[in-house]
């Protein structure tokens, strides 16, 4: 399934990206460093939701206490939670 998630406290204005059989494929950032969120969109490419959360969330970006792979990890815990209902 398809989503988009609208970062905050970040440069990227939005995340997409598509879950299937537990695993993350698709990642997109919408503006933010262009080549930090290419290189994070590849190493998370078929990898488990669980573990994307595990590796990135709670990664800041200099003085901000978040980032855009700290966002992606919210959005797919969102998502998570969302499917366990």
């Amino acid at each position: 399934m398809d989503y988009n998630y609208k970062p905050v406290g970040v440069c990227s204005n939005n995340i997409s990206f598509t879950i299937k059989d537990g695993k993350v494929y698709n990642v997109k950032f919408t503006y933010g460093c262009d080549g930090n969120a290419k290189g994070i969109s590849r190493l998370c490419e078929g990898m488990e939701v669980n573990e994307v959360i595990k590796r990135l969330e709670g990664i800041g970006c200099g003085w901000k206490p978040t980032s855009c792979p700290d966002q992606l990890s919210r959005a797919l815990k969102k998502v998570s939670e969302e499917m366990n209902k």
